[in-house]
């Protein structure tokens, strides 16, 4: 990238930021905090506002952008989310691990398939569009059956890191049919330029996760106030 679409890209990133800054969400409940890493070590911290629909507490995430075009240099970015569901977490580990059906209820995921390696291994092949990306790239999935799931990029032009981690514990005694659900993603572009465009769309990208994967249960499993059928 030459220093004169440099120049204009850090300059149209400073311009969004000085758009967004003034608007602050102030929620009332827990925050979820998106923090971008620049290599001098600095944080900017990010927060997703989302309204989220469970009778149970769940995080209220607000949402603020701060000094975006201080850290144009920076790639890597990181989001963490935490959630009370009243689904159990035998059933939630069955639709996170269950990755060849992403493709049907994850937003952007055009293809999923599943294969196994060399060792016996979960590798996932998954094809992400959304404008300007389209790309395909290969995950190792790692699996603790009940209470985890995580995935690592193994090859791909797009990213030269991406790292999802779901967990999933028991909520409370008393309500067997609930769970606490963890989420955690950090991923960094090869390119500088999908980086500065991330930045514009990563926030509108990571709130709809949880939510695209809370729907899906609704959908094997109905509404939690209704009989949760078998596992099809």
């Amino acid at each position: 990238m030459n220093n004169r679409t440099t120049s204009l890209l850090l300059r149209a990133l400073v311009e969004v930021s000085e758009g967004h800054s003034s608007k602050v969400v102030r929620g009332n409940a827990n925050r979820i905090h998106i923090r971008p890493l620049t290599t001098s070590g600095a944080l900017a911290s990010w927060c997703a506002t989302q309204p989220l629909s469970s009778p149970l507490p769940r995080t209220q995430p607000s949402c603020s952008f701060m000094n975006l075009a201080a850290s144009i240099t920076s790639r890597r970015m990181e989001y963490s989310e935490s959630r009370i569901l009243r689904y159990s977490p035998e059933q939630m580990y069955s639709i996170v691990s269950r990755v060849d059906q992403y493709q049907n209820f994850v937003p952007w995921c055009k293809q999923s398939r599943v294969a196994k390696g060399r060792n016996g291994d979960v590798l996932a092949q998954l094809e992400i569009g959304f404008p300007p990306i389209m790309e395909r790239y290969t995950s190792e999935v790692t699996v603790v059956p009940n209470h985890q799931v995580r995935a690592v990029c193994t090859d791909g032009s797009l990213f030269s890191h991406l790292e999802t981690i779901w967990r999933f514990s028991p909520a409370d005694k008393d309500q067997p049919d609930s769970c606490n659900i963890e989420f955690h993603v950090s991923f960094e572009f090869r390119s500088v330029l999908h980086s500065g465009l991330a930045r514009l769309f990563f926030d509108e990208v990571v709130k709809q996760m949880v939510n695209a994967f809370e729907s899906r249960a609704s959908k094997l499993y109905g509404s939690p106030h209704t009989p949760l059928p078998l596992w099809s």
